[in-house]
């Protein structure tokens, strides 16, 4: 490629550090990131050139951009192109190859496909060699031709003259359609949406075949059957009217920073699976969703991601320390989070949170489920920064972020909710905290077992020494921390017609995760709730949640006032205890009775 005399020194100016620590940014600051990341990528693929000499490839993207530099600069701002340089340069310094990943001529030489993408979108005649994967020939923002091949790696040709493309095989050939974006034998092309009226639309590629389409790992083309495809384009229509009217401003900046949706199969209801990642600026992976709303909020929650990983390309929030093991509760993960990664989240969540505040304002959206959206993500998100306000790591930059969203949020938790929407909201956010305690906070060891020798003497209470500060001991069992939530939002809306019928049984059966003492909780039925997590906590003492669930059912029968607090403030005592008394004697105790006496007040050693 030809080389810039120089790169800009990229600023971000004073008004657009306000908006994106707002956790705004409106288009002329996402242009700026834009422009930084377009930098990036440009040393990036000197780097690359430099350790691996590109050769024919850096040649004929040096034709291609010197023919039409807008293609290069859209083929080299793609999201999957800085996914595809991340990646490679990783495996040029690391060395080794893990398992299941392909040969290092595989991941190198789609510069040869890139190139041909290239030179075929600015029209020359050329002849390469590019890599087959599994029988696919990805050529990226075009598609994907497909020529079998018993050998999971190996090589085909793109040629191009006077107009006429072929991707060719020994014994195969896919001619490339004119133009690429339409479908032939052979050739999956790389859907193209536009939805929006003139002047407000989005424009972004449904690509369902670039390797580096999936964040963090590259997976193999897998072309979406037409119906799939029709649904996204519907489901995506409808999700930008929605942000059009809720949220004009988020839409306006949108449409100059999401360039890519890659689409994989659709999920539990109210889970979907969404990924972006700071290497692949512009770019979502997204499963497909249960409905347009769902979609808005994807697209708000990577967008959001996408700002800050720009940002964090021009200037650090946190100060690194690559001996930190403080690990922290992040109410939208099951498992605990370095400083780093909650920043992400709250920058995320507050960008969902503002969503569902302007949609439950929306004329035709009063919905239940908009009112306990938003109750429930201002509540977490709070939670979640007042852990690390102040924090000595925090940069200048990134102390006056949060302050900033922590100012904006102590404004939206002013605002009123219907109180039949704000209970549920606090039950889920109280129920999940207590679960996450439950799984990865563990008392000291010595603590427990000097409360289990205290128990067994029959003292009134347990050692002082368990009141201590617990431990964050990461427990990769902590799964579907949600489940609450989860049937909550079936209660509210949008599942089945017979969800009010339905026994506890059934209820949990469609939520993973869920047990029958959670669907009896989520319904309001406390006692019930109760004598469920107690038959539950006979068969399995060990379970988690099960202890944060029984917390919970007691708080809200107001029965066992004392086991209740200590359940819901620190089941881990009641957790690790119970299942060192259960070694010690062989008999497990009443899960109450215990609770009850770990929250009595401490015994005096002597």
């Amino acid at each position: 490629m030809t080389a810039e005399p120089s790169l800009p020194h990229h600023r971000v100016p004073p008004g657009s550090l306000v908006e994106l620590a707002r956790g705004e940014g409106g288009p002329a600051t996402v242009d700026l990131l834009t422009a930084a990341e377009r930098s990036r990528r440009l040393l990036l693929l000197r780097m690359l050139d430099d350790a691996a000499d590109l050769g024919p490839a850096w040649d004929l993207l040096s034709a291609a951009q010197r023919r039409d530099p807008a293609v290069v600069d859209e083929l080299l701002m793609y999201p999957q192109t800085g996914m595809w340089l991340a990646t490679v340069l990783r495996r040029l310094r690391a060395g080794a190859v893990e398992q299941d990943e392909p040969p290092p001529a595989v991941v190198l030489g789609h510069v040869r496909a890139l190139a041909a993408a290239a030179a075929l979108r600015a029209e020359l005649d050329f002849s390469i060699e590019v890599p087959v994967r599994h029988g696919r020939v990805p050529l990226p923002t075009l598609g994907c031709a497909e020529l079998p091949s018993a050998e999971p790696w190996t090589t085909a040709t793109v040629r191009a003259e006077a107009g006429h493309a072929v991707v060719r095989t020994p014994g195969h050939t896919v001619a490339v359609p004119v133009p690429p974006g339409s479908a032939g034998p052979g050739w999956h092309p790389v859907r193209r949406l536009a939805v929006g009226p003139a002047g407000l639309r989005l424009e972004v590629a449904l690509d369902d075949v670039d390797p580096y389409r999936t964040y963090p790992r590259p997976t193999e083309p897998s072309p979406l059957p037409e119906e799939a495809a029709a649904r996204w384009r519907q489901t995506l229509e409808r999700s930008w009217k929605v942000l059009l009217r809720d949220q004009p401003e988020t839409a306006a900046a949108m449409r100059r920073g999401v360039f890519s949706l890659s689409p994989t199969p659709a999920r539990e209801r109210f889970r979907p699976r969404s990924v972006s990642s700071g290497d692949a600026f512009g770019g979502i992976e997204a499963s497909e969703p249960d409905d347009a709303v769902q979609l808005a909020v994807t697209l708000v929650h990577e967008f959001q991601h996408t700002k800050l990983g720009g940002l964090l390309h021009l200037t650090p929030l946190v100060t690194p320390d690559a001996g930190s093991t403080e690990l922290w509760y992040a109410p939208w993960r099951d498992d605990p989070r370095p400083i780093e990664g909650l920043l992400q989240g709250i920058y995320a969540f507050i960008g969902i949170t503002r969503f569902w505040r302007a949609h439950r304002r929306a004329t035709d959206a009063r919905t239940a489920t908009a009112h306990f959206e938003f109750a429930l993500w201002r509540a977490h998100v709070s939670t979640a920064m007042e852990q690390i306000h102040r924090h000595p790591r925090l940069t200048p930059l990134g102390t006056n972020l949060l302050d900033t969203l922590r100012d904006r949020c102590a404004q939206w938790l002013a605002e009123p909710v219907p109180e039949d929407h704000l209970a549920p909201a606090r039950l889920c956010v109280a129920d999940h905290v207590t679960r996450w305690r439950a799984h990865h906070l563990r008392p000291a060891p010595a603590a427990v077992d000097e409360a289990v020798r205290a128990w067994l003497a029959g003292e009134s209470g347990p050692p002082g020494a368990l009141a201590a500060e617990p431990e964050v001991v990461p427990d990769p069992s902590a799964r579907w921390l949600d489940c609450l939530a989860m049937l909550v939002r079936r209660r509210l809306g949008g599942a089945d017609d017979d969800r009010h019928s339905e026994g506890p049984e059934e209820a949990a059966a469609r939520v993973t995760g869920a047990r029958a003492g959670d669907a009896l909780l989520a319904a309001g039925d406390a006692a019930a709730a109760r004598q469920a997590y107690v038959a539950d906590l006979a068969v399995e003492p060990g379970r988690a949640g099960t202890w944060a669930g029984l917390g919970r059912a007691l708080a809200a029968s107001d029965t066992h006032p004392v086991a209740a607090r200590l359940l819901c403030h620190h089941p881990e005592r009641a957790r690790a205890t119970h299942e060192a008394l259960l070694r010690t004697t062989g008999t497990p105790p009443d899960p109450v009775h215990l609770a009850t006496w770990l929250g009595s007040p401490p015994f005096a050693a002597h």
